[in-house]
């Protein structure tokens, strides 16, 4: 018997997700499988398929479905990429690229997400995510080149590192403006140039570290 979760999460993706204009299967069958629910604290369980972003712990947020959607559609993943996201948070976001790839490298500044992402994500039988807990500007040069990086929060440039990590032909995906309003950017790496081309306008919480927003 379907249960309420899984009506729920059809209908998010039915109104949130394809009728905006969301195209890849992929993309889209992974948000009808992974069940968000789990990632959101109980508090806020009721609200867990509606179209927002939700408060999780530290000032952090789990983001609004679509974005995940565009974002995750504007990586183009395949399955033998790898992956660096910048930002674990709750862990939904990792879920759904560790679905689409064959490996996913995550940074998370604050040990308690990471560890609970880690815990809710491995009760889920994902075996090709690796958690590191440090400042997400930096990247994580030990496993660079990535094919794909992105990063889930507002940033006022791309940071370098991230840069200088992305293969070629490689593709980064990041929200960059003001700490309040950012567009979402995405960079294909050409050599030794990077192509930036502009998406949509959204509003993340600030990247912190080196490279991003100081406290």
């Amino acid at each position: 018997m379907i249960n309420d979760f899984e009506i729920e999460r059809r209908e998010m993706v039915k109104n949130q997700i394809i009728a905006r204009g969301i195209k890849d299967n992929s993309v889209i069958n992974a948000m009808l499988n992974i069940p968000r629910h789990l990632f959101v604290s109980d508090k806020f369980i009721v609200n867990a398929y509606s179209d927002m972003a939700l408060p999780t712990t530290d000032g952090q947020t789990i983001s609004q479905p679509y974005m995940v959607a565009v974002m995750t559609e504007l990586l183009e993943l395949k399955k033998d990429c790898k992956v660096l996201e910048i930002g674990t948070g709750s862990g939904y976001q990792t879920a759904i690229l560790a679905s689409l790839s064959k490996e996913v490298f995550t940074i998370e500044r604050i040990k308690t997400l990471s560890e609970k992402a880690q815990t809710t994500l491995s009760s889920l039988g994902y075996k090709n995510i690796y958690y590191i807990v440090g400042d997400g500007t930096l990247g994580h040069k030990e496993n660079a080149p990535y094919d794909r990086i992105i990063v889930t929060a507002g940033a006022p440039e791309v940071p370098l590192p991230l840069k200088e990590q992305l293969a070629d032909k490689g593709i980064l995906i990041a929200p960059v403006g003001s700490r309040y309003s950012q567009q979402l950017i995405k960079i294909i790496k050409q050599g030794d140039k990077f192509i930036d081309k502009y998406s949509t306008g959204c509003v993340f919480v600030p990247l912190l570290g080196e490279y991003g927003w100081k406290d």
